[in-house]
């Protein structure tokens, strides 16, 4: 028996390929126009539905998939749309796959996060120390940093889960890029670790570093006070 034929998801018109980022682009010069267009759009949209909409997200990703499986960004947007639907196996599979094409370690977080997602904090604590992370960048590294707390708390060991956030850039007048989550994941270990005074000091520092509103930092704040 044949099975049926999937059916790829709607693109609106006005998405154009020019708005997938032009190293992405980059590796979709191999393929006819016609085939790097569609799949460029299909990106596109998996990016921009990944957030509000994963489970579309991933089947313009899986769309794309179809088309060109060899290409790293393909496998990376798989990767990404199933990680943000909780399917940690096919993210992990996909984020690999994406590395052996183009060696690149920036999702390495990801990855572990996933062995967490797995049931592997052990794992995902070995991913964190290999020589690959080393190669992260600064936004990288804090997000390592913070799956590797949440693995210590994982194993039951809360007080080397705030250890493993400790650094220099964990300064509550410090406004990175990633100040809010690490602040964030800063105080939720020290709650964890039964320090709830300082706790609720660095979710203040959260909510006050949260300029968009990422975190539930306030609230967090709120059900301390309630409490």
């Amino acid at each position: 028996m044949r099975r049926p034929a999937t059916i790829d998801p709607q693109i609106p018109d006005d998405v154009m390929p020019a708005e997938l980022p032009r190293e992405a682009r980059a590796e979709l010069r191999t393929v006819s126009k016609e085939t790097a267009d569609l799949v460029a759009r299909h990106l596109v949209m998996a990016g921009r539905l990944i957030d509000d909409d994963p489970k579309s997200a991933y089947a313009h990703a899986e769309a794309a998939r179809r088309r060109l499986p060899r290409i790293a960004v393909v496998r990376e947007a798989v990767g990404l749309c199933a990680y943000a639907n909780g399917d940690w196996a096919e993210a992990l599979a996909e984020l690999r796959a994406s590395r052996r094409i183009n060696g690149s370690v920036d999702h390495l977080p990801v990855m572990a996060d996933c062995e967490r997602g797995l049931g592997r904090p052990e794992r995902a604590l070995a991913l964190a120390a290999s020589p690959e992370a080393r190669g992260l960048d600064r936004a990288g590294t804090v997000e390592m940093r913070i799956v590797a707390s949440g693995a210590r708390r994982d194993l039951g060991q809360p007080e080397a889960a705030v250890v493993s956030l400790q650094g220099a850039d964990l300064d509550p007048k410090r406004r990175d890029p990633w100040s809010a989550r690490l602040f964030y994941a800063y105080a939720d270990a020290l709650l964890a670790a039964r320090r709830r005074d300082d706790a609720r000091e660095w979710f203040v520092a959260a909510a006050l570093a949260d300029a968009e509103g990422d975190t539930d930092a306030q609230e967090r704040i709120d059900e301390l006070d309630a409490g």
